[in-house]
């Protein structure tokens, strides 16, 4: 759990300074749970330059409370939390500073997203709040005061949880939350999950992520692992002390989380993915006849396929929908056994396959719609879908055919400006099991899905 805060202050000589506003946001990492706002009267002039700056005049809080009388909210709210702030060292001082004024001494774990701006988002001129937002296109209101600046750090630290593909802030929470006794803990571990698609993290005592999986419901295949008595299931529930998750809003990021996240922690209970994940492709040829042939066939590792199938199965059921589709001859799709010309006349009889000149033309264009439809080799695409709220959407980058990144907007700006979008994505490495991924979830066509191509 994490409380995102901002805090405005009077300024003035180090330690003498005062609170003159604060806002704090709890956040799961997921949603904000709870939020306090309010602004604070310091018993103490404000610096006329951040009167300024904030447009917070010592007039405003001749009627705000006190520190001592929202001291007690304060720490209700950030209690069992990780404090979050954008140059978090001032504002965890200046919360120290005010309860040490009270006499109270008051700790707690700290994470500024400044330090996580420069490791996760590496090469931007600027990581003050207001350029850094500006560049992610995140929008901001009531710059440098502590509720805008709040909400724009929790929009902030939700992109950084993203762009954390090695979980160190993930890991470092959960250190901090390990649950000793096993029957109480797997209890509580399915009770926090949520019944949403997306990926899982199981982790161990030491914070060390041991199991990846996703599902179209987390809970639910949370809760398989822990009931099944396979021994790989038994070796989990003995060594899992803590679960993360990442809500994805659709199958397509979850599927391309988990191929991502499996090779590059290399979890030891994990094992799916050490093999590929398809064993076929689809490749085209011209016969002697001029006539564009397909075929479903295992893998050539020398030549490019135009879409790959977890197994000929798979391929062939592809191809008979196909052939319906844009009206293929079985022959030059390798489905009907038979041998020699296929020499039927109309196209309904034999599917396209005509001797004529004008009918080859005809049935090469529309074998030449179907290849530009599924392969997507050298394109430029955008793919979206199914965000994780309502008006949210999931942004897949396709650059000259190869995955790119992922991400989410609020937004339609930020999908239409390049760099925003390049800023806000996810980098994720293209292999061929991501290309399969997304191949095969194309093939699905989900009516959710858009995709936009420059």
């Amino acid at each position: 759990m994490y409380a995102i805060l901002d805090i405005e202050s009077t300024g003035g000589k180090y330690n003498e300074e005062g609170i003159t506003e604060i806002a704090i946001y709890k956040f799961d990492g997921h949603q904000v749970v709870d939020q306090f706002i309010s602004l604070v009267n310091p018993e103490r002039k404000i610096q006329s330059f951040v009167v300024g700056l904030t447009g917070i005049n010592n007039e405003m809080l001749h009627q705000a409370p006190k520190f001592y009388e929202v001291a007690k909210r304060i720490i209700e709210i950030t209690e069992g939390c990780i404090i979050v702030a954008h140059n978090a060292k001032f504002d965890y001082r200046m919360l120290r500073l005010e309860f040490d004024r009270l006499g109270y001494s008051y700790e707690r774990e700290s994470l500024c997203t400044v330090k996580l701006s420069k490791k996760l988002l590496p090469g931007f001129d600027s990581y003050s709040l207001g350029k850094l937002v500006k560049k992610l296109g995140i929008p901001i209101t009531d710059r440098h005061r502590a509720n805008g600046d709040a909400l724009a750090t929790v929009k902030l630290f939700k992109l950084l949880l993203e762009k954390d593909t090695d979980k160190e802030i993930i890991s470092s929470n959960l250190k901090l939350n390990s649950i000793s006794s096993v029957d109480q803990k797997l209890i509580r571990l399915i009770d926090q999950l949520p019944n949403a698609v997306g990926v899982y993290y199981f982790s161990d005592g030491e914070g060390e992520i041991i199991y990846i999986g996703k599902s179209k419901d987390i809970k639910k295949r949370a809760n398989q692992h822990f009931t099944s008595d396979a021994p790989k299931s038994r070796e989990i529930q003995k060594h899992v002390a803590s679960i993360d998750f990442e809500k994805t809003g659709n199958e397509l990021l979850a599927l391309l989380k988990e191929n991502q996240s499996i090779k590059k922690l290399k979890p030891k209970f994990n094992s799916a993915l050490k093999k590929s994940l398809f064993t076929h492709g689809l490749y085209a040829f011209e016969d002697e006849n001029g006539y564009i042939n397909l075929s479903v066939s295992k893998l050539k590792p020398s030549e490019k396929y135009i879409t790959s199938f977890t197994n000929y199965q798979q391929g062939k059921a592809f191809m008979e929908r196909a052939v319906e589709t844009y009206e293929l001859c079985q022959k030059l799709t390798g489905l009907h056994k038979t041998k020699g010309a296929c020499f039927n006349y109309t196209i309904k009889q034999c599917h396209g396959a005509c001797v004529n000149e004008e009918s080859k033309e005809s049935y090469n264009e529309r074998v030449k719609q179907l290849i530009d439809f599924y392969d997507y080799q050298n394109k430029n695409m955008i793919i979206q879908d199914r965000g994780r709220h309502a008006a949210e959407k999931s942004v897949v980058l396709i650059e000259n055919g190869e995955l790119a990144g992922t991400g989410y907007t609020e937004l339609n700006f930020q999908v239409e400006n390049m760099s925003i979008l390049k800023n806000i994505i996810n980098p994720m490495q293209n292999d061929r099991d991501a290309q399969h991924i997304i191949q095969s979830y194309l093939r699905k066509r989900n009516h959710h899905l858009k995709i936009h191509k420059f």
